[in-house]
């Protein structure tokens, strides 16, 4: 019985495969000419934006590149294919060049948290397929090797450096997939704060006080607050000198030489 293949977007799916830019050329067959893949991947990725994953179809891609499917067969098995490389080229637009720039974990971790969510952002209904699988892709796996190297530079042992990562990462996209996914409400702020409003207050007293808050923070200043508390409250873990250059403390929190056992 022949071995059921991994699912696209999957680890042992993405180890036994190359990234469509490095692929072998298609043998010429008969018909329409072959098509970059990094351009079918690029206009599935505005098809998905535009439509949604649901929507998203082969033959809309076809239609969109003036092809037909049979070319797209050339370079992908089939849809689920295209959108394992949709995700990989979603987390190729993080921008990360500003690490090399950061000064202490805090703010690794801080710039990497941001980009995240300004990318995903841009991308909401690639969020379903993010999450389901760890994203190990050519980008992907970059994405990660750039702000592991950078935790790991600022003094994070790798242990507590790889649940940073996890941590914050998880948070960005769970935060992002509530607050701008395909699946998100209308802002129904008013109507709740309304709502809230009229509830007893002898049953819902403490409710009541912090009703304004619940109702009236934007969406950027809340992810902001949450991110400062996740960050904050890595720092108990870390080691005191985390960061610091020898032979003496350079930055904020460090401790001298002199004053080191």
């Amino acid at each position: 019985m022949a071995a059921t293949p991994p699912p696209p977007g999957s680890p042992a799916w993405w180890a036994a495969r190359p990234a469509p830019s490095r692929s072998a050329p298609a043998e010429p067959r008969r018909g329409r000419p072959s098509l970059d893949t990094a351009h079918i991947v690029g206009t599935a990725l505005r098809l998905v934006d535009e439509h949604g994953t649901q929507a998203f179809s082969l033959r809309m891609l076809a239609e969109a590149l003036n092809s037909g499917t049979a070319t797209l067969y050339r370079h992908f098995d089939g849809k689920d294919e295209i959108l394992a490389y949709v995700v990989d080229r979603v987390l190729g637009e993080v921008d990360l060049d500003a690490l090399a720039d950061t000064t202490d974990w805090r703010e690794a971790l801080t710039v990497t948290a941001r980009r995240f969510h300004a990318t995903l952002s841009r991308h909401p209904h690639t969020l379903p397929l993010l999450m389901a699988y760890v994203p190990v892709g050519p980008h992907g796996l970059d994405r990660r090797e750039r702000v592991l190297g950078a935790l790991l530079a600022h003094g994070l042992p790798a242990g507590l450096a790889a649940r940073a990562f996890t941590a914050v990462t998880h948070y960005v996209i769970g935060f992002t997939a509530q607050q701008r996914g395909p699946a998100t409400t209308p802002d129904h702020a008013a109507e709740l704060a309304a709502f809230y409003g009229g509830l007893d207050p002898d049953a819902y007293p403490s409710l009541l006080r912090a009703a304004r808050s619940l109702t009236s923070v934007a969406v950027d200043e809340e992810f902001e607050f949450g991110l400062t508390l996740l960050v904050q409250g890595l720092a108990p873990l870390v080691p005191a000198d985390a960061g610091c250059s020898p032979p003496t403390g350079t930055r904020p929190g460090c401790a001298t030489a002199t004053g080191s056992s």
